[in-house]
């Protein structure tokens, strides 16, 4: 059975060579690996001004039962890539609780964890353990995986060797091969030339499908309303609103934002 529950999560980036800055003056967004959209409140500083911190989550709480399909709506900088991560074990809270129950499959960057030394055969071993797969259950998947990567004896050699586009068809395939427990998923993945998409386009509809939970953070108003069916608003770091999809979509447009391939709602 997967379960989430977050509770009061905040998360904090640390700036490690600070910057000094007046309190009435610094407006302008850091470079903290997001878009911070001057939101002056997120600023971390000590008692002399010096600025130690970007807060990129903020008092967060929600929880999530099996079964669910959570879309994340939010501007660049509101925190979704953050949450993901967190949710992914990448990134500890600062505060709070977070609790994810079943096993995780993360797409948010399905390129991490690769070794460019090894073979593409040893990396989809390396791949499979780090996302606890036994060995029984690599072996098992072993052929198809090569096979829908479509690299040839290439699959021997070390992936040093590879272009870009074989490297990405590896990393895809790995990365979808084992039915997922809770799936983090950062957009709606595309790989390769027009072929491979159509063949990952279709996997990717499967992969979905599978998943005991799904949270998928989205630009796209017509990906959300297709596959979730409930909706989180984060903005400035912080959850606005927790509904319906449809009910979240209709709120964020009105708030004058807008979703890539959104319809106008009454």
């Amino acid at each position: 059975m997967s379960r989430i529950l977050v509770d009061n999560l905040v998360v904090t980036y640390p700036l490690f060579n600070r910057a000094k800055s007046s309190l009435d003056t610094q407006t302008a967004p850091l470079d903290a690996g997001e878009d911070f959209g001057g939101a002056h409140k997120r600023l971390v500083r000590d008692r002399r001004g010096y600025v130690t911190g970007v807060r990129a989550l903020d008092g967060v709480s929600f929880r999530v039962e099996e079964g669910e399909r959570i879309g994340l709506v939010g501007a660049n900088g509101s925190g979704k890539t953050t949450l993901l991560q967190v949710l992914a074990g990448i990134y500890l809270p600062a505060q709070g609780r977070v609790r994810v129950e079943g096993r995780t499959t993360s797409l948010v960057n399905i390129n991490l964890g690769m070794s460019s030394e090894a073979t593409g055969n040893k990396n989809i071993t390396l791949r499979g353990l780090a996302s606890g797969r036994t060995r029984s259950e690599i072996e098992a998947r072993r052929t198809e995986i090569a096979a829908f990567a479509g690299l040839g004896e290439f699959i021997d050699l070390p992936v040093s060797t590879y272009s870009a586009g074989m490297r990405m068809r590896l990393n895809f395939a790995i990365a979808t091969a084992f039915e997922p427990e809770v799936l983090i998923l950062d957009e709606w993945l595309s790989a390769g030339d027009a072929k491979f998409r159509k063949a990952a386009a279709k996997r990717m509809v499967e992969f979905v499908g599978q998943a005991g939970i799904l949270i998928l953070a989205s630009h796209s108003a017509s990906l959300l309303q297709e596959n979730c069916t409930r909706g989180l608003w984060l903005d400035d770091g912080q959850l606005r609103f927790d509904g319906p999809i449809e009910e979240v979509l209709k709120a964020y447009e009105q708030d004058g934002n807008r979703l890539v391939g959104a319809a106008a709602r009454a």
